[in-house]
Formats: structure tokens, sequence, C-alpha cells
């Protein structure tokens, strides 16, 4: 059994992220111990609300280097909705910019869509190659959340060395950034935590990529 702490630093749905990884197969913790998120098979790193009240919260208990800590020894980080927003170089909200944790390049920003937020279920365009979405190509996941990374910024590797992420998208009032497999950094945009059967599958499939 795997052991997973879902990263404690005020803001997300920790007992419903903390239930459905433990549902999943994991031994779970919700903690924002330094030592105890680094030591974890996996961390989770849930998020809700705006993107600037994240970035404090997670700065307040050094989470932003706590993720770049564990992606620079190849141990795996899993952002949900804000979670995976701050991952980025910065996100943009009512004309403030906030400074991201700049795992990828490229800017959170508003949905460009009739209606936001955009709430509810939705399909997924998924990538070749998916570890995440394996089984799960045709399925649909619960979103929530009014601003996302519109475009894909990072470049391909010019060696050929580096395998290029694996990007998902989905649509509402235009194409964003729905998740990213990238090593051991993997992210969504929605909720798995609330998606169901195939939210439930997605974090067993994520449990599995654990060393």
């Amino acid at each position: 059994m795997k052991d997973v702490v879902i990263l404690d630093y005020g803001s997300g749905n920790l007992r419903s992220a903390e239930r459905a990884v433990a549902r999943a197969g994991a031994e779970v913790t919700v903690t924002a111990d330094w030592d105890a998120a680094l030591a974890a098979d996996g961390l989770v790193v849930p998020g809700v609300g705006a993107f600037a009240a994240c970035m404090a919260g997670l700065r307040r208990v050094r989470g932003e280097q706590i993720i770049g800590r564990r992606l620079a020894g190849g141990r795996p980080v899993l952002g949900i909705c804000v979670g995976m927003q701050v991952l980025f170089t910065r996100g943009i909200e009512h004309g403030v910019t906030t400074e991201g944790c700049d795992e990828w390049p490229g800017t959170v920003d508003r949905l460009e869509a009739r209606v936001v937020p955009h709430m509810g279920w939705n399909t997924v365009e998924t990538p070749d190659g998916t570890a995440l979405f394996r089984g799960l190509e045709d399925a649909r996941f619960y979103f929530v959340h009014s601003y996302a990374a519109r475009r894909w910024d990072l470049e391909p590797d010019p060696t050929g060395l580096i395998e290029p992420p694996l990007v998902t998208w989905a649509e509402h009032g235009g194409r964003f950034v729905a998740a990213v497999e990238n090593g051991p950094l993997c992210a969504t945009q929605f909720h798995p935590e609330k998606s169901g059967d195939a939210g439930a599958e997605l974090l067993r499939n994520w449990l599995a990529t654990l060393a």
C-alpha cells in the first residue's frame, strides 16, 4: 500500500480528497509537515478558490519548496484544480498577476466562455500513451472553475532525450488544459474526488505509477 500525503495548506477539499485517495488504495495522511510531505510515496496538492490565496497558503507552509524538492528527486506530485493552476508561472485574476510555482511555463487566466464558471461534467481529449486516463478515454469528469491554462507553452526538449509531457484538453468556450502528465508531476483541472467511478479509476491509475 502506497503512502500518500494530502498537503494541508488551508485550501482544497481535503477530506474529500483524503477519502477518495484512501478508497483508491493508499494509506493517506493530511498534513503540512515538511518531513512527511517529502518522504511520502506520493503528494497530492489540492486547491479551491483564488490563485493568489492558494499561493499565499502554499508559501506559508513552504509548499512550493516541498513540490520543488520532490520533483528534483523524481518523487511524484499530483495537483488538483487550483492545485494544478499554481504549477504554472503565473495566474491573472481581476487584473492582478500572482506568481505561481513555475514548474510549467504559462499563464492561468479567465475562461472565454458564455457561461462561467465551468461547472459540471465534461469529456476530455486524452493523448496517446496516457497512464492517468488508461481505460478512461471516453469518460466524463467533474469540473468547477472559472480560470485555466488555455495554452501549453513548454517547448519540446531540443535534444529529444526528455519525453515531452502528455497534455489532455477539454472544451468550454475554447480549449483549455484539463490534465498534464510530466514525469513525476501530474495534475488535473477537474476534481477526480468528485468524478465518481471515473475519478476513482484515475486515482488508482496514478497510484499505480508511484515508485
